[in-house]
């Protein structure tokens, strides 16, 4: 039996140096990067996403990424079609597809298969965003709490995307959000994916890595980069791509809704937020093989793992 070509997941938290390593294995490995991140698809987010610069890029090309504008909508669905479309090209060059991102809700969409959920509803929304306006997201909340008590759970009495989207599924489905969500349509079976996730040791270590970063993107012009957004006709706070950790923060600062420091603050406490999230999802992903983030060698361990995982072996020589 011919085996399944081969794609490798790098996973891992935010901050924890997924694209320094991605690049370094592009140069010594026969592998084409491919980004899994919910906002570096986006063209002008670049400081606050932590984007590969055009240096690096240059080094490592790496495939979607800037392929939309802010106000597009951009789904887990069709990050599969564009991810798939990657991937059979890259693998047709008999090469390999090297998936690298944080955003764990496409990988699972890729390996395991979309939930079954109605597209969105126009009508619906704006409905909901004007019982929003009126009663306020945190009662919103509790209406949702009632019908779907997994779902609240879960979701934020403060994130109004997520309500809306929970409250959108129960009208137009009739059943709660966190029951449709659990019913998946088949993932790809055309691929033998290795899942390695780069993970820290030290939670701390991770902490002050994002606080630095975070500050780090502050001096080289990420309030000014939202600036420019916010200029974008058709942007505005409630969008996706707004909503990102760090660019929610500096949105409400420019807004005059947060001083400096407190934005800061909040931008940093969100990231690690993210990050919390992220190593969540790592936790309970089957098969996955780690990388400690605090590894010297990581693309040696790296290509340790990969031969231990992979019917096809790498006759490479690293550098």
């Amino acid at each position: 039996m011919t085996p399944l070509p081969t794609v490798i997941c790098l996973m891992g938290p935010t901050a924890s140096g997924k694209t320094a390593l991605a690049i370094e294995l592009a140069q010594q490995l026969p592998c084409e990067i491919i980004s899994v991140d919910s906002a570096m698809v986006y063209r002008g987010m670049d400081i606050g996403t932590a984007k590969p610069t055009p240096a690096e890029r240059a080094k490592a090309p790496h495939r979607l990424l800037d392929i939309l504008d802010p106000a597009e909508p951009y789904s887990a669905g069709q990050f599969c079609n564009d991810a798939l479309r990657e991937i059979a090209e890259i693998t047709a060059q008999g090469r390999i597809p090297l998936l690298v991102g944080g955003t764990m809700l496409y990988f699972r969409a890729l390996q395991q298969g979309l939930s079954n959920l109605p597209s969105a509803d126009k009508i619906v929304r704006e409905r909901l965003a004007l019982q929003a306006a009126a009663s306020g997201w945190p009662e919103m909340h509790q209406y949702l709490e009632q019908f779907d008590p997994e779902a609240a759970r879960r979701i934020s009495p403060n994130d109004s995307q997520r309500i809306a989207r929970a409250l959108e599924v129960l009208e137009l489905t009739g059943r709660p959000y966190s029951e449709v969500c659990a019913e998946t349509k088949p993932g790809s079976p055309a691929y033998h994916f290795i899942n390695i996730g780069l993970i820290p040791e030290d939670r701390s270590w991770l902490h002050a890595r994002i606080e630095q970063r975070f500050k780090a993107m502050l001096q080289a012009g990420f309030i000014e980069e939202v600036a420019e957004l916010r200029r974008q006709e058709g942007l505005h706070a409630d969008l996706p791509s707004m909503r990102a950790v760090g660019y929610r923060q500096v949105w409400a600062y420019l807004a005059g809704e947060l001083p400096r420091l407190e934005m800061e603050k909040n931008g940093i406490i969100a990231t690690n937020g993210l990050a919390k999230r992220q190593l969540t999802w790592l936790r309970s992903w089957p098969d996955l093989s780690v990388i400690s983030c605090e590894d010297k060698s990581p693309v040696m361990k790296f290509v340790e793992l990969w031969k231990s995982r992979s019917d096809q072996l790498l006759n490479v020589t690293l550098s």
